[in-house]
């Protein structure tokens, strides 16, 4: 597959009391549309913006190809099931089973741009390190690239049960934080938005690292999109001071 032209995409996703904001370059899902007069939204898988071997050696091509076709695919399909039931409780009056398909909705839907981001935040032939905004932004915040990079790999590690870990920006402190995001949706700060992410389900490594988590974390800094990150960074900053 080819990488196809991005876009700017703001998705504001609830969580609890919370809200926060995910704000990336990603590739436009094919055949995604919204309808007028409260109608669903058709989610279809995005493409992957290269081949499935292309980040080999460092993420295997199985793994890639059933994280991307299978594991995905599942939470497009789970947010299409969401939608559909909210649509057919705005018509029936009925929302008797309301909480339940708005946490359906929280967790497939953030599932769904966690993993566009995931497969964007990765490129082959990677520069090893930010350049530019990011790269100064890291130094004032963090101290230094080195200190970035072992409390980004640490809180990727420890993520309790499944998860991911992030690095966001906050308008509203204009600093970048490290989070780690529990499941899809839980222990977000709120109006952050997101610059790149790693997966840190079982599913996302378990083929070739098994249990090393800390090796899968390893591997992974080989592969980070830095270019595109990077880019994503001036854009987002460019949005939020408008």
């Amino acid at each position: 597959m080819n990488k196809t032209t991005g876009f700017m995409l703001a998705v504001a996703v609830a969580v609890g009391s919370l809200t926060f904001a995910v704000c990336a370059e990603v590739t436009p899902p094919i055949g995604k549309t919204q309808n007028k007069g409260g109608k669903i939204m058709i989610h279809e898988l995005p493409p992957l913006p290269y081949d499935y071997n292309a980040l080999e050696p460092y993420y295997d091509e199985q793994t890639v190809r059933i994280h991307h076709d299978k594991h995905h695919l599942a939470y497009v399909n789970g947010l299409n099931k969401a939608e559909e039931k909210l649509a057919e409780a705005r018509q029936s009056g009925d929302f008797s089973l309301i909480q339940h398909w708005e946490r359906q909705l929280a967790f497939h839907g953030s599932g769904d741009i966690l993993h566009t981001l995931f497969w964007q935040s990765m490129a082959p032939n990677a520069s090893k390190q930010p350049v530019g905004e990011l790269a100064e932004q890291i130094e004032t915040d963090f101290g230094s690239f080195d200190a970035f990079r072992s409390q980004f790999s640490q809180a990727a590690i420890t993520v309790e049960g499944n998860g991911w870990a992030a690095l966001a920006w906050s308008p509203d402190y204009n600093k970048l934080y490290i989070i780690q995001i529990e499941n899809h949706q839980k222990q977000a700060v709120a109006n952050t938005h997101l610059l790149m992410v790693i997966d840190m389900w079982e599913h996302a490594y378990y083929l070739k690292f098994q249990n090393r988590r800390p090796d899968w974390v390893e591997s992974w800094w080989n592969i980070v999109n830095w270019d595109g990150i990077s880019e994503r960074f001036k854009k987002i900053k460019e949005t939020a001071s408008k």
